[in-house]
């Protein structure tokens, strides 16, 4: 009996897990034969005798409608359901703790790790009214849960961060051009700000580029 095919249309079909998985696969092997069979296999839930089964033109069918799909550039989701539950973005990043931070910007340029850098940006909503929510407070024990969560919200909030941080750098710059005098100290403490900001910003674009994505 033939397993009937699943080929997912949106981002918000497949997982991060489901993505971890095959980005790992996929840096380990140049073979692109292989990693079409893996891609397959993943994020259309066959197994590899299935896979290797297809047709020749149904396999590159399949491929093209995957790849298609990572090349699109979701908008920020707000919020999503994940077992019932949901989890929202935090509301406000200025208010982000010191050490939310650190965890942010040391996973976030590494997919094996993405889901704990995830974990600082959604979190359960515990309290809501209309479109204004709270989220609960960081917890690490949590991380495992956005396994499960959708791509299009993993893809959506890196690309939020990426417009949001690349919207700052050009504001503050044309602040300086702007300015005739600018106090030494402040232009250094900015100066600093911003090796640490730059570094930020490589590592966003380090993950779409792995996505294969333009940054244009």
């Amino acid at each position: 009996m033939k397993k009937k095919l699943s080929v997912p249309n949106d981002l918000s079909e497949i997982t991060l897990g489901q993505y971890q998985k095959f980005h790992k696969l996929q840096e380990q092997n140049d073979d692109p034969y292989f990693v079409q069979c893996k891609m397959i296999e993943i994020f259309c839930n066959l197994d590899a005798k299935a896979v290797r089964q297809m047709k020749m033109s149904d396999a590159e069918r399949v491929a093209k409608i995957i790849n298609d799909m990572f090349e699109k550039k979701p908008p920020l989701m707000h919020s999503f359901y994940l077992n019932s539950k949901e989890y929202g973005f935090i509301p406000d990043l200025n208010n982000i703790s010191f050490g939310e931070y650190i965890d942010l910007d040391t996973h976030i340029s590494n997919w094996d790790n993405m889901h704990l850098a995830m974990n600082v940006l959604y979190r359960p909503v515990k309290d809501k009214i209309q479109d204004k929510y709270l989220i609960e407070d960081y917890d690490l024990d949590r991380k495992d849960e956005l396994l499960e969560m959708p791509m299009s919200a993993v893809m959506g909030s890196i690309f939020f961060l990426f417009r949001l941080g690349r919207d700052l750098s050009k504001t503050m710059a044309s602040y300086l051009e702007k300015e005739s005098k600018v106090d030494l100290t402040a232009f250094l403490t900015f100066q600093e700000n911003m090796d640490g900001f730059n570094q930020y910003m490589h590592s966003l674009k380090g993950v779409l580029k792995d996505l294969k994505i333009s940054l244009s």
